[in-house]
């Protein structure tokens, strides 16, 4: 896995238990490894499903053709808010607290960009831009949230 992954052994031996402590992959004893003396990691049943997670969201990444977007903290949760109708800077803050305004705004704009998000200005009930899914990014983001939600 080290040369694999091209990282040092302390590197690789810190993520492991940090991986270990959050519950997503376990170490095996030396009696359920296939050699004794090296150690071995498995995918918890945590592990497994944020697996299958992660292969929703890559396929959706291949098929929007935008980059890797789940390299950036908060765009997969701004695109589901805006699946899900949240279409106000306030009320997709709201929904996401633990952002901070500011990493949202970048984010919003970043996707608008990208051309993911449509944004117009409103002039009631108080001026502001709305913002939506852009029509071919939506049936994408509604596939994967349904591959999402078939997981639990």
């Amino acid at each position: 896995m080290q040369h694999r992954l091209d990282i040092s052994p302390s590197r690789l031996s810190e993520n492991l238990k940090k991986l270990e402590a959050k519950g997503i992959v376990k170490h095996l004893s030396p009696y359920e490894r296939r050699h004794p003396l090296l150690p071995e990691y498995q995918l918890s049943e945590k592990g497994l499903f944020l697996q299958e997670a992660s292969k929703a969201i890559h396929v959706a990444e291949q098929e929007l053709d935008r980059g890797f977007l789940s390299e950036k903290l908060w765009n997969w949760p701004v695109l589901l808010a805006l699946h899900h109708e949240y279409t106000r800077f306030q009320m997709i803050r709201k929904l996401l607290p633990d952002a901070t305004p500011r990493i949202l705004s970048t984010r919003i704009d970043e996707l608008h960009e990208n051309g993911l998000v449509d944004r117009w200005m409103e002039a009631s009930p108080r001026p502001g831009f709305t913002y939506a899914l852009d029509a071919g990014s939506r049936p994408v983001i509604c596939r994967m949230e349904g591959d999402l939600l078939s997981l639990i």
